[in-house]
């Protein structure tokens, strides 16, 4: 895939969704979820095959109603991703999934209803082979939790997801990961601190819930998986955003990439501009964004507005181009190699990363 995995993981129990390990030191796995209606499966083939295109590596689909399970079905045979059942409150929903092909099931142990419910999905679970991922949030808390008046809020999710996990491995189910989501970055942080200390051993699923818009949703999502991830929390992502879920994951694999832990594909430096610069920048930027989309190899590109921020400050990069009046700099290594005319300048760019970086 031309990635990169530098930042040691905390070592937790291994589960596998399809062929993707999640926990036991491999990579962080990048989620997301399909929007389209279940029972549409032409179209959420499609969305899923967009996700995969742009290194999504886990599919999440809802089944709200027992009319889409014929749908999933089809999906799960035809997908090119592990297919995960998001259940709510009707466990005979997560039991059919379980027949139709899920790679894993998503549930809140917390709506499902009575112990005998989720057992029942336990059950099915470990007969098809799969792991579940045990969902925690501000509606499926412990019945036991809930109304315990000593407890922050964040303790109430930590001890509801230690609860449940308590229960699954007394039925000898431990095929699971953990998540505890909520809508504020910094109680996201504290949650998972507090998780990963009271279940080391159990794989967790890292998101801000109920992000909001893009650009809400990359801040807080980038300042709670930041440094969640860069203290080793974390084994899988999904990054909430009310947009469309190819969005969710390029900026999955940014945070990775900005903390270190995954790189998939070229990280872009550009300047933000200044009474330098003569041209078009955030054009050319924009432009060279597109073309490298393509590109598999973990390089680092730059995009300057001019000569000083070109070889200069953007010595770092693998390789780069500065533009002004007219004509570009290419260089690599923090070293001039050409001068070209504005309007090759792109097409120069990306002869030299075929050359330098074959994938």
């Amino acid at each position: 895939m031309g990635e990169v995995d530098s930042a040691p993981r905390t070592r937790t129990r291994q589960v596998r969704v399809g062929g993707v390990p999640i926990g036991g030191g491999a990579p962080v796995a990048v989620q997301s979820m399909t929007t389209t209606p279940t029972r549409d499966p032409e179209a959420t083939l499609a969305q899923i095959s967009e996700l995969a295109e742009e290194g999504c590596e886990i599919a999440r689909v809802a089944i709200p109603d027992a009319a889409s399970l014929e749908g999933f079905a089809t999906v799960c045979a035809a997908s090119p991703l592990p297919v995960v059942a998001d259940i709510h409150f009707d466990h005979h929903l997560a039991i059919e999934a379980c027949r139709r092909g899920a790679a894993a099931l998503r549930v809140n142990p917390g709506n499902i209803g009575s112990w005998d419910r989720v057992d029942a999905v336990i059950d099915a679970a470990k007969e098809a082979g799969i792991p579940i991922r045990i969902g925690v949030n501000a509606g499926s808390l412990a019945r036991d939790v809930e109304a315990r008046a000593d407890l922050t809020h964040a303790e109430k999710l930590v001890e509801s997801a230690v609860s449940f996990v308590r229960h699954f491995a007394e039925r000898g189910f431990l095929d699971v990961v953990v998540s505890a989501k909520t809508h504020s970055a910094m109680e996201t942080v504290e949650v998972n601190r507090l998780l990963s200390r009271a279940l080391p051993e159990v794989p967790l699923h890292l998101g801000v819930t109920e992000a909001g818009d893009f650009s809400q949703a990359t801040v807080k999502n980038s300042v709670a998986l930041g440094i969640l991830l860069s203290e080793g929390i974390g084994d899988t992502v999904r990054v909430s955003i009310t947009a469309p879920p190819a969005d969710e994951v390029r900026v999955a694999w940014q945070i990775l990439a900005a903390t270190g832990v995954r790189q998939r594909g070229p990280e872009i430096v550009s300047c933000p501009t200044c009474a330098r610069c003569s041209i078009d920048l955030m054009a050319l930027e924009d432009e060279v964004a597109r073309r490298l989309r393509e590109v598999r190899a973990p390089l680092c590109v730059a995009v300057m507005g001019c000569e000083v921020n070109g070889p200069g400050e953007a010595r770092a990069a693998d390789i780069g181009i500065a533009g002004g009046h007219g004509h570009c700099i290419l260089f690599a290594g923090g070293e001039i190699i050409a001068t070209v005319d504005q309007s090759e300048a792109v097409d120069a760019l990306m002869a030299q990363i075929d050359a330098r970086f074959p994938e």
